[in-house]
């Protein structure tokens, strides 16, 4: 892929992030891709797998609002850098929703393979998320 591809399918990639739509962007992994991720519990492999991480997601912050503030590109590598901010209305981690807003920064890593995300490592503060939520609460020092 030429360097203004890759802007164009991650620009592709935000527009399917911000319209919730798992499908659109769990067709952008290919079939045997992996995903690293937190919210995964670990790694989800394959694309099946991949879309219900981005199901569970999207069901979870129903008002989820994806923003790539910055791509660097090398060859077929590219890393995001991205903000999302949104409201618990769907729950987390079995737990019912608490309607209350996060916003978290993330970098993805993306190995890139015939046009397609082939490997994923999503990089933020899972547990900032989760107390942002309610889902777990600090406990004082």
């Amino acid at each position: 892929m030429t360097r203004d591809e890759i802007v164009a399918f991650f620009q592709r990639r935000e527009d399917g992030m911000n319209r919730l739509d798992a499908a659109m962007v769990a067709s952008l992994h290919t079939e045997d891709g992996v995903v690293e991720s937190p919210f995964a519990g670990g790694i989800a492999e394959g694309r099946d797998a991949i879309e219900r991480v981005y199901q569970a997601f999207f069901r979870s912050f129903s008002t989820a609002e994806f923003r790539q503030e910055q791509l660097i590109i090398d060859g077929d590598q590219v890393a995001v850098l991205a903000h999302i901010h949104g409201t618990n209305k769907g729950g987390v981690m079995g737990l019912p929703p608490t309607d209350r807003p996060f916003s978290i920064s993330l970098v993805s890593l993306c190995d890139l393979r015939d046009g397609l995300i082939a490997r994923e490592r999503r990089i933020y503060d899972f547990t900032g998320l989760l107390l942002q939520v309610g889902a777990i609460k600090a406990k004082p020092a």
